[in-house]
């Protein structure tokens, strides 16, 4: 599934490209009904977590949620034809944007999207994101901050790949519990870092010296000492740790 840094780099590259021009909308796939899109200004494309918001002029927003498999392809000739499953495509005199098997691509009115924006917890991405809050919220989770983080509701974006790498950088255990707020706050200013370098990058940066490398993440030793990384199911995903590394709080 396309994590929060993907997230991000689709809705700055879109933004650069369509916001306040003339789009041709059309679903090739038929599955979508662009024509209330269809040749509007596009007002703004913005993430929020692992959600991707359309405004449109005189139209209700666009929600996209790409799922597991979802992804957008770019072409630089809007004349290109589109590949065979194109939900939506977004086109300009410049460029083409093709959405291909989202999970979601519907319109969402004001109300729905405040409930959104309500239920998604904050987004390390955003630079309206209150860090307190977000450090109220991993500590109210009451669980293993291992499962926290991939709750949407805690905080938004963050992926399998960024949990395993950013408990790592952190020193800390999937399993751990009751962190304290210094704990969480280091692990929020990491997710902070290091999705914000991912963005850039277009992958999972976790080591800036080595922008290809995991630390743990699908490993099966540990990068830094060669430790057997452990795995287990932790919130219905496979959690990683190196077991020298992450024993800061460890059940």
């Amino acid at each position: 599934m396309p994590e929060g840094h993907l997230v991000h780099r689709y809705a700055d590259e879109q933004h650069e490209a369509l916001a306040g021009r003339v789009v041709r909308a059309t679903s090739p796939q038929g599955r979508f009904d662009a024509r209330p899109y269809d040749g509007r200004v596009v007002e703004g494309v913005e993430a929020l977590g692992k959600h991707l918001l359309y405004r449109v002029e005189d139209a209700t927003p666009i929600h996209v949620h790409l799922g597991m498999q979802g992804l957008f392809l770019r072409y630089d000739d809007p004349a290109a034809e589109p590949r065979r499953g194109t939900r939506l495509r977004l086109a300009t005199g410049e460029a083409a944007f093709d959405l291909i098997a989202p999970a979601r691509c519907e319109p969402m009115d004001e109300q729905a999207l405040a409930a959104l924006r309500a239920a998604t917890g904050p987004d390390p991405l955003r630079n309206d994101t209150d860090r307190a809050e977000a450090v109220r919220r991993l500590l109210a989770a009451r669980t293993a901050v291992g499962a926290a983080v991939l709750d949407q509701s805690v905080w938004s974006g963050v992926g399998n790949a960024w949990r395993a790498e950013l408990l790592f950088l952190t020193g800390l255990d999937p399993g751990a519990r009751d962190i304290g707020a210094e704990a969480a706050g280091r692990l929020w200013d990491a997710a902070v870092r290091y999705l914000a370098l991912g963005r850039d990058a277009g992958q999972v940066v976790s080591d800036p010296d080595a922008p290809d490398e995991r630390w743990v993440y699908k490993r099966a030793r540990c990068r830094r000492c060669a430790a057997v990384v452990r795995t287990w199911t932790l919130a219905s995903r496979t959690a990683y740790a190196c077991p020298a590394d992450q024993h800061l709080h460890a059940l």
